[in-house]
């Protein structure tokens, strides 16, 4: 019990300094005078994957050599397929509990061409990443896939930054909360937000190292896949409350931002993180991770043929990722885990 209890105070700390970091990061967009494209896929995005970043981190390079890896591989795939299936989902079901405040319900209100260029990147990245683990691990091919990822996403970043988002419309004070750091200040100082972002990142590594010992703890105690227990609660904990920003977005009608928010995050963690996963472990994906990828891929190539097809999204569309996530959990408990 005891375990189960220092895991939850773990992802609590992971959860606060996640929370803390990302408004950081979106104050940060706000005083360079961003788009809300930009702090939607780059800024809110990094600031959420950023937990998912350093757990496998700490777990490659902290856990022990077989379940520390396996605890890695785990949230590094599982947070794909937990943005492309479930929050897609809890997305599709805030914007048919807002239809009544929308004329033009059920087409979204958002810039389908933020949405078809992550889609394009993340699935791109994602199907090259996946390759990766069935070139025999080889050092110099992993190095370079590695290499060609980060480089790609850079890409994308600049891309997104110069505004190549089709959006214009800077991030209003609005839609932020308060600097958590200077709530009384309207125009915080760059130093005071710098300083947030770095303490709040102590925090994640912090909760980050606590969550991978624990997560060993109990996976050996019960029996159960440290890769399946990592990938289950390591995204649903560390990702999926911060996904409910675009619960929020979604009912103030900023259906960009909040979409965004998610197809960015997709596109860092299908590329930056799978990247590092390459590199620092052995990348041999099983039938288990894979069958979650291939999930993860039907998933968010619904809502794409959608969008790139009809030139707009549908609530009813995103469901779909819920039945993804609803069907994949009953196989792991119909096999036992």
């Amino acid at each position: 019990m005891i375990n189960w209890l220092l895991l939850l105070v773990a992802l609590g700390i992971i959860l606060l300094g996640a929370t803390v970091f990302t408004n950081g990061l979106e104050w940060f967009g706000k005083k360079m005078n961003l788009s809300d494209g930009a702090v939607g896929s780059i800024f809110a995005a990094i600031g959420t994957a950023l937990p998912e970043t350093l757990v496998p981190i700490i777990a490659i390079l902290f856990g022990s050599k077989g379940s520390g890896h396996e605890i890695g591989v785990g949230a590094i795939i599982g947070a794909p397929f937990m943005l492309g299936t479930l929050a897609f989902c809890i997305s599709g079901i805030a914007v048919m509990a807002n239809r009544k405040k929308r004329d033009d319900y059920p087409v979204m209100r958002m810039d389908t061409s933020v949405m078809r260029r992550d889609m394009e990147y993340f699935l791109t990245l994602y199907a090259l990443a996946i390759a990766a683990s069935f070139l025999g691990g080889h050092p110099v091919i992993k190095t370079f896939i590695a290499l060609a990822l980060f480089l790609v996403y850079g890409g994308y970043v600049l891309k997104t930054l110069r505004g190549g988002n089709g959006t214009n419309h800077e991030v209003e004070e609005a839609d932020l909360d308060p600097c958590y750091f200077a709530p009384r200040s309207h125009d915080p100082h760059m130093s005071i937000i710098a300083f947030q972002v770095l303490g709040s990142l102590l925090l994640i590594v912090w909760g980050s190292y606590i969550f991978v010992g624990e997560v060993q703890v109990i996976s050996a105690r019960m029996g159960i896949s440290a890769f399946v227990l990592a990938m289950i609660i390591a995204p649903i904990a560390t990702e999926l409350p911060e996904k409910f920003n675009s619960v929020i977005w979604i009912n103030k009608g900023k259906d960009t931002l909040a979409i965004g928010n998610i197809t960015g995050a997709m596109v860092f963690q299908g590329a930056v993180i799978t990247a590092i996963g390459i590199l620092m472990t052995e990348w041999r994906l099983d039938a288990t991770a894979l069958t979650t990828v291939g999930i993860t891929f039907a998933s968010v190539g619904v809502a794409y043929c959608q969008i790139r097809w009809k030139r707009h999204l549908t609530p009813g569309t995103l469901l779909v990722g819920g039945i993804f996530y609803l069907a994949f959990i009953a196989c792991i408990v119909m096999r036992g885990i």
